[in-house]
């Protein structure tokens, strides 16, 4: 009887070690197919990021005209969504969407990157953008769009190419990088656009000098020194109303 029982019990060890085995043979295996899955999906994951990064370089263009030397992406590019910060803008009974420099309209997969019609205003310019002179009158050039200042409007409007830009004429001189201004206290876009010109009349009473007028009677040396004087004023100023200037 004895014999019997401790024969059966060596028979439910073995069968208990046969599958404990079976089942640690199985998880075994389905962590090397995991892992092997695992670095599979990186390959695969790697190789769609550099396929991406080829479509990012497609999809954007270099704008080194007037030294502004800056990524945008290019006209009919698609985005899903778009960033926070965007400015809705009605223009003629069309929407459209500003930000950073690049205008966007609503498509059906999404937004689509277009180019501004001419006379659309914005209350603010683009965060990097050049300044360049033409017939005595300041445009501010940035992603192949050409502003003008409207001090009637408080507002910038967008505009047709100056005909010297567009002939074979020498580039004019460009004007140092404007100031960068990033709202601290999320100032609505009339807010900003009302706190610049403010400080825009301040620094020009405090400085002597307009960069929306053309300079007389002073050499180029004497217009970057005033100009100088003129950021650092307007800076000072902005950053007391709120605002992060560099």
């Amino acid at each position: 009887m004895i014999n019997t029982r401790a024969k059966s019990g060596v028979l439910l060890f073995t069968l208990l070690a046969l599958l404990s085995s079976s089942v640690y043979a199985d998880r075994d295996d389905n962590e090397r197919h995991h892992h092997r899955y695992v670095r599979d999906d990186r390959g695969d994951r790697h190789d769609r990021h550099r396929r991406d990064d080829r479509r990012d370089r497609k999809d954007y263009r270099f704008d080194s005209r007037y030294k502004l030397n800056r990524n945008f992406p290019r006209e009919g590019y698609q985005v899903r969504t778009l960033p926070e910060r965007r400015y809705p803008i009605h223009y003629r009974n069309q929407k459209y969407f500003y930000f950073g420099g690049v205008w966007y309209r609503p498509h059906s997969s999404g937004y689509v990157v277009v180019r501004p019609p001419i006379g659309i205003r914005v209350a603010i310019l683009p965060p990097y953008y050049s300044t360049v002179w033409f017939g005595g009158i300041p445009y501010y050039y940035a992603n192949d769009v050409y502003y003008v200042w409207r001090p009637d409007l408080n507002t910038y409007e967008v505009t047709n190419p100056p005909a010297a830009a567009t002939s074979n004429a020498p580039e004019p001189p460009v004007m140092g990088e404007e100031l960068y201004i990033y709202p601290k206290k999320n100032q609505s876009e009339q807010q900003q656009a009302d706190d610049r010109y403010a400080c825009h009349r301040w620094g020009v009473k405090e400085t002597g000098y307009d960069p929306t007028q053309s300079p007389t009677d002073m050499s180029q040396s004497e217009v970057s020194q005033k100009r100088e004087e003129y950021q650092r004023a307007m800076k000072a100023c902005l950053e007391g109303r709120g605002y992060s200037v560099r």
